[in-house]
């Protein structure tokens, strides 16, 4: 503990900070203490940019906004006053970087009232209407200082004790930021940056980082045709070709085929919906910043829909349900809406219009088990034809924060305790993530891996007591009365945007035969071969083979690199002698060619593995 001086009241915090008292509020990626000294270390290494930054240039040039560690680095946001900053700037600021590293400057922790921060950071704008957010009762209002007072920030923490201790770092690139990632606001420059504690660290992540710009699914979904964004349409409303259409309708297609396995039926539902209906869910009030909403010229107030729960609980209810109609299975394949920042929408990945593959499980206590093993059947069947492993976190609620959620304490903790005994009876390994829960209900959610080693959130199961409370939704049980029932909610791919862009950069774009919109490329190597190429053409088309004729007057070496650099599976080159055979010469994709091979048994082949939907795609 420090002491209370004239000015400042200084609690000084080093490398003995405690996990646990910052553990509310920090990131949710933060959930080890491995994590918490990564934390750290990419938030010290932001304030050791940015006070490199006013060495360079001034702190009358570089006014600071906000710097924020986060899961893969930091960023740095600032106003730029008569100097240029772009990427040819980085070689000076990181060796001045390395020079305060190398000063071992002590950054400390200091407490200060609302009053003495605006003193402090008078001449800044930014950090003056944050303060002007903060109650002037609040406690605990901290800075932090590097040095000898060489560099002041307004700032939550935690930091390493030292500029020593920020390990190996590398800034990144540069982009414009709008101030709370609102496009209303005044554009910033943004600088992203990384650090690890070790060389080999940040040089394995760095060619991850290579790797990850050659599949960023912005640049291929443009070169392979797929999807596109119009300024004339808006930000986060992704129009798609019909290449990319084809794509998502394989996917949709593969996630109903399971479904119905199981019992489901397909329901439809409006795209708006009165405000009644939302106020009743619990959704109005909570997700109020979210909605589009819609005055209609008679008064009324609608939105857009931004989930289907609420829509299929009365479908659910619009008929007297008995015990015997349980359960109730419904699922579609429809547009939900969002009023996302401009700041936050990212390609696929962050939309404003997101296309759910939702289904809803209306069931009495006693069949959530056998209903839950169900979806999660589903899941591991859909998965498993990507290749790709499955982890469990049971995403609870934040007992601290509880107004978030609807329902009660007791139906929290029932819910809780029922999922995790289905996770262990499972004998799955989980793990928990507190205050990941939905509002309504805790969830499953299943974590995998790309081939770049990314972690990334897919499917999720989430059990709602909530919304059957909110909507009194019953049936009536074998001795007559009215019985409670309960919700489960299942998104397999959890939204389709968001799983075409995990699978255009897990494969880099170089799909599985079935979900290739363009399957086969045939060849011909001459005019004089386009009569046997039509015939081929015809019986790959008969069994539903996507299939086309490249007939334009080029060298064939040409139409071989224009299929690959589409990344189509299949090549069949076709000249004289496969005319005359009733063969094809049939090239992959990875450049290994087969020849003379039957027709008849090529077709075969290609039918035997888009059916199967086979991740590989060699056929013999």
């Amino acid at each position: 503990m420090g002491e209370k001086g004239s000015f400042l009241f200084f609690i000084i915090q080093t490398m003995s900070d405690v996990y646990s008292d910052f553990k509310k509020e920090l990131p949710d990626y933060v959930k080890t203490e491995i994590d918490f000294e990564i934390y750290k270390m990419r938030h010290s290494t932001e304030h050791v940019l940015t006070q490199a930054m006013h060495n360079l240039y001034g702190r009358d040039k570089i006014i600071m906004a906000m710097g924020p560690a986060t899961a893969e680095g930091f960023y740095f946001d600032f106003e730029a006053i008569g100097v240029e900053i772009n990427e040819d700037s980085f070689v000076d600021i990181e060796k001045e970087m390395r020079k305060i590293m190398a000063a071992q400057l002590p950054i400390v922790r200091k407490e200060v009232s609302l009053k003495e921060a605006k003193e402090i950071f008078k001449d800044n704008p930014y950090k003056l209407e944050w303060l002007e957010l903060i109650d002037s009762k609040t406690k605990g209002l901290t800075i932090y200082v590097t040095g000898d007072n060489v560099f002041v920030d307004l700032c939550k923490g935690p930091h390493v004790d030292n500029t020593k201790n920020i390990g190996k770092f590398k800034l990144l690139k540069i982009a414009g930021a709008y101030w709370h990632g609102d496009e209303k606001n005044k554009m910033l420059t943004r600088v992203y940056g990384t650090s690890f504690k070790s060389q080999k660290e940040l040089d394995a992540y760095l060619f991850m980082m290579s790797e990850a710009k050659k599949r960023d699914h912005r640049k291929l979904g443009k070169e392979l045709d797929l999807f596109f964004f119009s300024d004339l349409v808006g930000g986060g409303l992704p129009l798609w070709t019909p290449k990319g259409t084809i794509m998502r309708n394989e996917l949709d297609a593969f996630v109903w085929e399971l479904r119905k396995a199981k019992g489901y039926e397909k329901v439809s539902i409006p795209h708006i919906t009165k405000r009644d209906l939302y106020e009743t869910s619990g959704h109005w009030s909570k997700f109020a910043n979210e909605l589009f909403k819609i005055n209609t010229r008679e008064g009324y107030e609608f939105a857009m829909k931004p989930m289907n729960c609420p829509h299929h609980t009365q479908i659910f209810a619009h008929i007297p349900r008995s015990y015997k109609d349980m359960p109730q299975r419904y699922a579609e394949t429809t547009m939900v809406y969002r009023d996302e920042q401009s700041g936050e929408l990212s390609g696929l990945s962050r939309v404003r219009c997101i296309t759910q593959d939702d289904a809803h499980v209306f069931c009495r206590e006693s069949q959530i088990e056998q209903e839950f093993y169900a979806i999660w059947d589903i899941v591991n069947e859909f998965y498993s034809a990507f290749g790709f492993k499955l982890q469990v976190r049971l995403s609870t609620h934040d007992p601290e924060n509880f107004d978030a959620y609807l329902g009660t304490r007791e139906i929290w903790a029932k819910t809780e305790k029922l999922l995790e005994d289905i996770a262990k009876s499972r004998k799955a390994e989980y793990f928990i993530a507190k205050g990941e829960a939905a509002m309504y209900g805790p969830k499953m959610d299943f974590i995998t891996k790309d081939s770049l080693g990314r972690e990334l959130q897919v499917a999720t199961i989430q059990l709602d007591m909530n919304l059957p409370e909110r909507f009194d939704l019953n049936c009536t049980s074998e001795s007559g009365k009215e019985e409670r029932i309960v919700m489960l909610h299942a998104a397999i791919m959890g939204s389709i945007e968001r799983f075409c862009s995990v699978m255009i950069e897990h494969t880099a774009g170089a799909f599985p035969a079935w979900l290739s919109p363009d399957q086969v490329r045939i060849i011909p190597i001459s005019d004089e071969n386009l009569e046997y190429a039509d015939k081929v053409l015809s019986s790959l088309k008969a069994v539903g083979i996507r299939a086309s004729i490249d007939s334009d007057a080029e060298r064939m070496q040409n139409k071989i690199r224009k299929a690959q650099a589409m990344k189509l599976p299949y090549m069949l080159i076709i000249g004289k002698q496969e005319a005359e055979k009733g063969t094809v010469s049939l090239r992959y994709r990875t450049g290994v060619e087969l020849k003379d091979i039957k027709l008849d048994k090529l077709v075969e082949a290609l039918n035997n593995n888009i059916a199967l939907r086979k991740l590989e795609i060699e056929l013999f």
